[in-house]
């Protein structure tokens, strides 16, 4: 709960940030008709505008799990972020269409100096943005977070990219904004591809080999554990889940092993950062691995059964 409403916080701190910076590039299009700086303007609007998805997958994350839905709403984070992701491509798309145009279509930019001031005020604005999504991101884990913020960090670049545009129209090179307009749509292009990898990673469930490394290690250091049989991560959300398989000495009550998985699961949230549940399943050294299962559950049922005759 915490997490997100940090992340929702973030989330209205930028937009209103994005939105001043937007609007005011806005004035210094309709005053000087800067191609380079409109494209600039549109991908600013539409990083703003991501606010919105993540927002509402904030809210939803924050809700209790359901019988339908039994791990929650988490997933609608990652499902926000491949709103981002579209809405990158199609501030791309928009941005290459005008700077083509411009360039079939020349006309000539007018107050090159607000032009230039616009340019590096939308540097300053995203690089703010971009520091604060991506810190409060990987504080909790969220990667449509990350991602946003990222997208924030390159629109900055593309910012200081509309003042090389006006530098050259000062110098009368008509040519200047347009190209400056479609290295832009290139520079959009490649963090529309680090994004669509940062989502694509989380649904696929990917998680980093170091904190799986880091988990293993914790459950190998409990007392009693002898092994461990297995052990998977993933993301739901900006929260992650594990489900571990723990062997122990096979002449131990129950109670006992049961007290080794809880301390297993104790000690797992503890060690590994924003792990927020775990499922410990404890196998005797006799029978280790879920190998044995099925063997086990058939015999047990031809016990039943032929006590039952």
């Amino acid at each position: 709960m915490e997490a997100s409403r940090e992340g929702m916080r973030a989330l209205w701190i930028s937009l209103a940030g994005l939105g001043v910076t937007a609007v005011l590039q806005a004035l210094v299009v309709v005053l000087s008709g800067s191609v380079a700086l409109l494209g600039d303007t549109l991908h600013n609007v539409a990083d703003a505008l991501t606010a919105v998805p993540l927002g509402i997958a904030f809210w939803l994350g924050r809700r209790a799990a359901t019988r339908a839905y039994t791990y929650g709403f988490g997933r609608a984070e990652d499902l926000a972020g491949i709103v981002i992701v579209l809405v990158i491509a199609g501030s791309s798309v928009a941005s290459a269409w005008f700077a083509a145009d411009r360039l079939v279509h020349p006309r000539p930019m007018a107050h090159l100096a607000w032009v230039a001031a616009a340019g590096v005020i939308g540097f300053v604005g995203n690089e703010v943005v971009a520091r604060y999504r991506i810190s409060v991101g990987r504080r909790i884990g969220s990667a449509a977070l990350v991602a946003d913020g990222l997208h924030a960090r390159t629109d900055g670049f593309t910012s200081l990219a509309v003042v090389l545009a006006a530098a050259g129209a000062g110098l009368g090179w008509s040519w200047a904004d347009p190209v400056v307009g479609l290295a832009i749509t290139v520079a959009i292009a490649f963090v529309l591809k680090d994004a669509a990898r940062e989502i694509y990673r989380r649904l696929m469930d990917r998680v980093e080999p170091a904190l799986v490394d880091r988990a293993e290690r914790t459950l190998r250091d409990i007392p009693g554990v002898r092994d461990v049989a297995g052990l998977r991560l993933r993301w739901i959300g900006h929260r992650l889940h594990a489900e571990a398989t723990v062997v122990v000495d096979s002449r131990l009550t129950l109670l006992a092993a049961h007290e080794i998985a809880a301390d297993a699961e104790h000690q797992l949230t503890h060690h590994v950062p924003r792990l927020t549940s775990v499922t410990i399943h404890v196998d005797p050294a006799t029978h280790p691995g879920d190998g044995h299962h099925t063997g086990l559950s058939h015999n047990r049922r031809d016990r039943l059964a032929a006590v039952t005759r």
